[in-house]
């Protein structure tokens, strides 16, 4: 665990000390979002809501960590996280980027019996796409596959998983 920690902290001081221009921005989408391992459970649709901080590195590459809100877990079956997840962005083409990168996951609330049997510490990475209008609105997609088994029963595996549509604006 402290080895991811370490990493990802590496990962933010390197992409942001080269940062040439640093935009600021939030963000707002909904949440399609379930389990996996042996968790027997239907999705959940919820919404995540937060900030970001987008630092530019090179044209095409830039650095965005960000916080947010997220609604997850299955049906009947809710968590809800503080996600940190610090995206690499490429820009394939004039708004278009590509993301990929880790994030860490804080549990701070849910259902009374679920809230009790989980860890309250999730990590995992997450893929997605974007394109941003050049008035500053822009428009993501993306995949986040928790990589920690959340339970706090060592005979069961719980994961999670997500996949995000939202909106933005950068200032």
């Amino acid at each position: 665990m402290k080895k991811i920690i370490l990493t990802i902290m590496a990962f933010a001081a390197f992409g942001t000390a080269n940062a040439q221009d640093i935009k600021f921005g939030v963000k707002a989408g909904a949440n399609f979002s379930n389990f996996t391992g042996d968790a027997d459970v239907d999705g959940r649709t919820g919404f995540y809501i937060g900030g970001l901080a987008d630092f530019t590195v090179s044209e095409k590459f830039h650095v965005q960590p960000e916080v947010l809100y997220s609604m997850e877990g299955g049906k009947d079956a809710e968590l809800d996280f503080v996600r940190i997840p610090i995206m690499a962005k490429y820009y394939v083409m004039d708004g278009l980027n590509l993301q990929a990168g880790p994030m860490l996951g804080f549990k701070i609330g849910g259902e009374d019996g679920l809230d009790e049997a989980t860890k309250s510490l999730d990590y995992g990475l997450g893929f997605g796409a974007a394109y941003e209008l050049p008035i500053g609105v822009f428009f993501d997609l993306r995949y986040n596959l928790g990589l920690a088994n959340i339970s706090d029963n060592d005979m069961f595996d719980l994961g999670t998983t997500a996949f995000q549509v939202g909106l933005g604006y950068r200032f």
